[in-house]
């Protein structure tokens, strides 16, 4: 089929430019859910504010617009959402896409929809409330830099003796994270953004701790299991997506071979996904 160039499409009477949609629709929808939704909310609210279509304060977090009265919840959730310009545009929006990918999709610590949830609740929640973050004044208002390096963190734990390719060099897996933090010092104002993403390194190491260190090496139980209301709402949209799915004969991800086989399109060999989970030594 030849390439249909922006100038072409336009000229395609309404119904062919609705079905050359379709192909599209399909291929965005047959993503993982989470990881789809999320990365294209980044990815366009950012263009949005960075195209001045939208003014930045809308959805920065001010904690003056959250004690006020109604306070705007929303900008729990829309802090996690804005990029930075140029090059940070693509760079930010690929690694959410990537790491939140590897963590839907065959990954043992995330089984249900609903634990990925409780985990990007958690993990979030838990860099706002950080009080180093007002205490010391740094000033921070937008976190996605330090959410994904908390998913890198996660996801990482569990690929130890397994290697990674990190830019151009081949690393330990579970340094990628550390590595992330000085790739910071290469560029202009990197020793801020290292200190945000500390912030994303301390979330998601306490919550690997209450989740799997100390009910597997404690002697423990899960401090944090995922609350059952998520659980009902999950099942809930669930339901609702494979009506929608069924009616238009699109396949969704949870239904293609990537949930059964549990491959990943992470930076190591789909081989080590049938290695089986592992074991901490030490």
């Amino acid at each position: 089929m030849p390439e249909l160039s922006l100038e072409s499409y336009w000229q395609l009477p309404p119904m062919s430019r609705q079905a050359s949609l379709v192909p599209i629709l399909q291929g965005h929808l047959a993503n993982p859910s989470c990881c789809r939704t999320i990365a294209t909310a980044a990815f366009l609210m950012s263009i949005g504010v960075h195209m001045r279509l939208m003014p930045a304060e809308w959805f920065l977090l001010y904690p003056q617009f959250i004690w006020k009265m109604p306070p705007e919840l929303w900008r729990f959730g829309t802090a996690f959402l804005l990029t930075g310009p140029n090059l940070s545009l693509l760079f930010d929006t690929y690694f959410l896409y990537s790491y939140m990918s590897q963590l839907e999709i065959g990954n043992p610590g995330f089984p249900r929809k609903e634990d990925l949830v409780w985990y990007l609740m958690f993990t979030g929640g838990t860099i706002v409330l950080q009080t180093i973050n007002y205490l010391a004044d740094f000033g921070f208002v937008t976190f996605l830099q330090a959410l994904t390096l908390a998913m890198c963190y996660t996801m990482t734990q569990g690929q130890r003796g397994m290697q990674a390719r990190f830019m151009f060099i081949t690393i330990p897996a579970q340094l990628t994270p550390y590595a992330m933090l000085l790739f910071n010092l290469m560029f202009p104002g990197g020793l801020t953004n290292m200190l945000l993403q500390v912030h994303g390194l301390l979330a998601a190491h306490l919550f690997h701790f209450l989740t799997r260190i100390w009910p597997e090496y404690g002697g423990g139980s899960n401090l944090i299991p995922t609350p059952a209301f998520l659980s009902a709402a999950a099942r809930a949209v669930g339901s609702v997506r494979s009506n929608v799915a069924g009616a238009v004969g699109i396949q969704l991800a949870d239904q293609a071979s990537g949930r059964s086989t549990g491959a990943s399109g992470g930076p190591l060999p789909d081989s080590w996904g049938t290695r089986g989970r592992g074991h901490r030594l030490g």
